[in-house]
């Protein structure tokens, strides 16, 4: 197909930075969504040509294409669009550790220990102990599941006539 190469690079270098791109698989879309100066066609073609070159692997689900970058296709890019070895897409970089948060790494500032909520697991045995204090009341466990109670059958079943 013909397209301005302006469209072609412009789609190679967000390809290449990103690592991965996604379009949705209507062609007479008129312009792709990230991409917003170049149509949808333009961008969905440009990839079946790279796809069948092995540049990208292609996945479809729910009405869009998602292609992302294999190493040859890296290596083809760099070359296609004169970039130094130095520079990688997105997908390729670690990601930079998270700074901790000011209230001591939870949620809403809390930074209290498991054993100031009851201990360990200690909050857990007394639930399942009841409603008592812990040591006392049935226990819940115990008393639930498979073989815990004795089983009746009272049915009009295969084994049995009604008396």
């Amino acid at each position: 197909m013909f397209m301005p190469k302006a469209h072609l690079v412009q789609i190679y270098e967000h390809l290449f930075k990103e690592g991965v791109l996604v379009a949705e698989r209507d062609l007479f879309l008129p312009k792709h969504p990230e991409l917003t100066s170049i149509p949808n066609l333009h961008v969905v073609k440009a990839m079946q040509s790279l796809k069948s070159r092995g540049y990208v692997e292609q996945n479809f689900a729910w009405r869009h294409y998602y292609w992302r970058l294999t190493n040859e296709g890296i290596q083809y890019l760099r070359d296609y669009l004169h970039l130094p070895a130095e520079i990688v897409p997105a997908t390729l970089k670690k990601p930079a550790p998270r700074p901790a948060a000011a209230g001591g790494g939870r949620m809403g500032g809390d930074a209290r220990t498991p054993r100031e909520y009851g201990g360990g697991r200690g909050d857990r045995d007394t639930y399942r102990r009841g409603p008592a204090a812990p040591g006392g009341g049935p226990d819940k466990t115990a008393d639930a599941g498979a073989g815990a109670a004795s089983m009746e059958f009272r049915g009009l079943g295969r084994g049995k006539k009604p008396q």
